[in-house]
């Protein structure tokens, strides 16, 4: 998931990080496609070596799109992911490797928020269905008309999209086949090789790539100079990306594009949320219209990263050797300070706040005064991490008592705003009215004086006395509930209104806010309604800043050695603040290198809700709903989500119970025995799996694995059983695949939109990594004999640095660009485009990557 709002941030300081794809369009004879030749120069101007897939950003927009049509069952999602696949090989067009990887098993750091995520998904579900069929109801009692149902529409859970599901094994063996097919008829695929991680081979997808790269580049035949590009929309890939220290580092992802319009799920139009709909409009068909969104790509250039990065953080004066390789690494860990997916995030640092600018500006005096960086090799200094807190700890209080003012301030604003718009549909009106409508009910009705007064009142009122309402608004609250009112149960519809109404109302906002962080008595409050417990409590104090410090040191060593503790967690909701970190050289971290990754079935225990227990075999699924069961605590049908001060539901604490896995394992030992023969291999833990064509250079050696009795094939230097210079130095052992026979070259389709193999003569085999000593770190540095690309930034303060640069001349963009004053004046007298333009020509339905399925 990565660091909120971290690529827009990084892109508005220093734009020149991105260069646009140039895709060669999809040519057409006499109505048939005429596939494109991949082995063809690349449009872009540049040459990659490998391309690196994290799978599941592919998976989820192909399955559950936000702003399109969803597939109508399964057959279609494979198809968008294989389109999604080919559009990825016909930007970036690899020469010696393609890696996909799909997450399996993950840390159980990574696991409790994958908890929440599909606890909270499961609770949404529900209502979403509640309120689609009242809405339903709501708009047929009116006379409305809705879409008809789709007969062939099948109903999706996301949470299958999980390690151990069934649908996650045929999405493994799908791949196999496109990958198989790809091998044989592709002309740019004849020479790859091809590594597929799927979903029980343990690890983030991200990190099983990253793991890989670190892991080859500390082999002596890895080349230094290879051209690495990952495909992912994660901003934490930009970190990963920085941590290998590989010279040629390239992401790229889909181009953001805010403000983009999402069509409502009921009737598919755009414009409108769920609650406003009223039906289809007159004139439109009944049925979903085609949703063309093909988005543009973008690379996003590593190298250009880090020239910034040596820009923005030079030391003058600095009292020890200038170290670009560990400024870098310390750059990264002042990032996990503003936000990452193990820890939540420090109350007092948001990095739409300048978060990050802050904490340059304290490293650079940091270094100075500590005369040493504050990581090394993935080791975490505490003392300069204590010296960074302690100096954002100072400013805390009047962080929080800005951060207040700005969204007074804020809210004052959207006041004018909403007022000059309703001024400017009332002259419209005006100028458009007929005679008949100057009279009667529509007539014009003269503002008095006091009705001036009173929204002149309501727009000039000062910060202060917002304060004061809210004090106000409060007690007001405080005083309702302790009266014995009615409970009244409200419908699925009257919820969603109300809390459309809460969002919209800040004096209800301010009424829920019980913590205060811009008033006197701030840590108290938070302490007692966060943890329950007083700020005073200096023992339970330490004990949250001794975790949340060994979970820092723990982030960091899992981007730069790996994960070096598969069991460790954080385990509270919430961080603590800047000015707690004190005496951190007493914390004493001590990981469990013996503990071992959860296996499939396991991992589905501790992240689904009973609402996904379909997925489970029957007697682990009766676990999580029977009363009787010892574990039903930790299944929730219901859960409070804390906004801790924040407007929108998704964006609050789901306050879910920690698990105990010692009782979670003993309970399921009990169910063990219940498992078919095929729970226990999809319960297994996997081994990547590698691919080749008949026309690569090792694919002989690869059959001759199947043909003698040896159990492992080493890929290693000169005089191993292969040689890692024939497969461009990649190095690892090697076995047989188990779901592989050369002799059998048919391969069946995963659907009707593929066509069976009859004639397959791609070859795979179980893959490991090399393997290195228990205890060896990894170092942080530049290979010898890497060349970095030429530099693309002009000298610091250059406001050229802020526009996209080039990779050649066929990608030209302009370094002019329009202030925001321009865009101002633009928006103010061009008319607005609400949705892209659509072509109704043709009905047929457009999925991810504006592919037709």
């Amino acid at each position: 998931m990565g660091v909120p709002a971290f690529f827009r941030w990084l892109q508005r300081r220093c734009g020149s990080i991105v260069v646009n794809c140039v895709e060669e369009p999809q040519k057409e004879i006499d109505g048939v496609t005429v596939p494109i030749d991949l082995s063809g120069a690349n449009p872009n101007g540049v040459e990659f070596d490998n391309l690196y897939i994290d799978m599941n950003g592919v998976i989820h927009p192909c399955s559950h799109p936000e702003d399109r049509p969803a597939p109508r069952n399964e057959e279609e999602i494979f198809e968008c992911i294989f389109d999604a696949l080919d559009r990825m090989m016909n930007i970036v067009r690899p020469r010696k490797l393609l890696y996909l990887a799909i997450d399996g098993p993950a840390p159980r750091a990574k696991m409790n928020q994958q908890r929440s995520r599909r606890f909270r998904a499961a609770k949404e579900s529900v209502q979403l269905s509640e309120l689609m069929a009242e809405k339903k109801l709501e708009i047929e009692r009116a006379g409305g008309r809705l879409p008809p149902p789709d007969p062939k529409k099948e109903k999706f859970d996301s949470n299958c999209i999980t390690p151990g599901t069934e649908f996650m094994d045929r999405l493994a063996k799908a791949l196999r086949f496109y990958i198989s097919e790809r091998l044989n008829k592709e002309a740019g695929w004849q020479e790859l090789n091809v590594i597929l991680s799927d979903a029980s081979v343990p690890g983030e997808g991200e990190h099983k790539i990253i793991d890989y790269i670190r892991k080859q580049r500390n082999t002596p035949t890895h080349d230094p100079n290879t051209h690495h590009c990952i495909w992912g929309a994660d901003a934490d890939l930009i970190m990963l990306g920085l941590a290998t220290h590989e010279p040629n580092f390239t992401i790229v992802r889909e181009e953001f594009v805010y403000g983009k319009p999402k069509p409502c799920v009921l009737c598919g139009q755009c414009g409108h949320e769920l609650i406003d709909c009223l039906g289809l409009p007159e004139g439109v068909e009944d049925k979903e219209p085609p949703v063309f969104s093909k988005g543009n790509y973008i690379f996003i250039r590593i190298a250009t990263v880090r020239e910034w990065i040596a820009q923005e953080l030079q030391i003058p004066n600095i009292p020890i050797t200038w170290d670009l390789e560990n400024i870098i690494d310390d750059w990264i860990l002042l990032c996990f300070f503003v936000g990452n997916d193990f820890l939540p995030h420090l109350p007092s640092l948001s990095i739409r706040e300048g978060a990050i600018d802050k904490l340059v500006g304290i490293y650079k005096r940091t270094v100075c005064e500590m005369k040493s960086y504050m990581t090394k090799d993935g080791t975490v200094n505490l003392k300069a991490v204590e010296f960074v807190m302690r100096s954002i700890g100072r400013m805390e209080d009047a962080i929080f008592k800005k951060r207040r003012q700005e969204e007074c301030q804020r809210r004052v604003r959207d006041e004018r705003r909403k007022h000059q718009d309703r001024n400017k549909r009332l002259n419209r009106n005006q100028v458009h009215q007929t005679p008949v409508a100057k009279s009667g009910v529509m007539e014009p009705k003269m503002v008095n004086q006091h009705q001036r007064k009173a929204k002149a009142h309501d727009l000039n009122k000062t910060a202060r006395q917002i304060r004061q309402e809210a004090a106000e608004a409060r007690l007001t609250a405080a005083k309702l509930e302790d009266q014995d009112t009615e409970q009244i149960t409200l419908s699925a519809l009257a919820k969603a209104r109300a809390m459309q109404a809460r969002q919209n109302d800040n004096s209800a906002l301010d009424a829920e806010d019980e913590v205060r962080l811009f008033e006197d008595g701030w840590k108290d409050r938070y302490f007692r309604t966060k943890f329950d417990v007083s700020a005073d409590d200096n023992d339970f104090k330490r004990a949250v800043v001794g975790a949340y410090t060994e979970g820092l040191c723990w982030v960091f060593a899992y981007y730069f050695q790996g994960c070096l503790d598969w069991g460790w967690y954080y385990p509270y909701h919430y961080a603590p603040f800047a000015s707690d970190f004190v005496h951190l050289d007493s914390v004493e971290i001590n990981w469990q290198r013996d503990a071992k990754p959860r296996k499939p079935l396991e991992q589905l225990m501790c992240v689904f809700p009973a609402g996904s227990g379909e997925f489970l075999p029957p007697s682990w699924r009766k676990l999580m709903s029977d009363p009787d069961s010892q574990i039903i605590d930790m299944y929730p049908t219901d859960f409070v989500v804390d906004l801790n001060g924040k407007k929108f539901e998704w964006m609050g604490v789901a306050l879910l119970p920690f698990l105990d896995e010692a009782r979670l394992h003993r309970t399921l030992a009990k169910v063990y025995g219940d498992l078919t023969e095929d729970e226990k291999r999809r319960n297994g833990v996997g081994e990547d799996k590698l691919f080749v064509g008949r026309r690569n250079k090792i694919y002989g050696k690869l059959r001759d694995v199947y043909e003698t009795d040896k159990k492992e094939f080493h890929m290693a230097e000169e005089g191993a059983d292969i040689e890692a210079k024939d497969i461009h130095g990649i190095q690892g052992i090697i076995s047989i695949d188990a779901m592989c026979n050369p002799e059998d070259t048919f391969l069946q389709s995963p659907g009707d939109f593929c066509e069976d193999i009859n004639n397959n003569f791609a070859i795979s085999v179980t893959y490991n990594l090399p393997e290195f000593p228990p205890g060896f770190v990894f170092p942080a540095k530049i290979l010898p004999g890497a060349k970095f690309p030429e530099s693309n930034l002009k000298p610091r303060g250059d406001r050229s640095n802020r526009a996209p640069q080039d990779w050649s001349k066929n990608n030209h963009r302009s370094g002019a660009r329009v202030d925001q004053a321009g865009h101002r004046m633009l928006d103010h007298s061009m008319p607005q485009s609400h949705h892209q333009e659509k072509d109704t020509s043709n009905d047929s339905r457009i999925g991810l990557f504006g592919i037709e399925y």
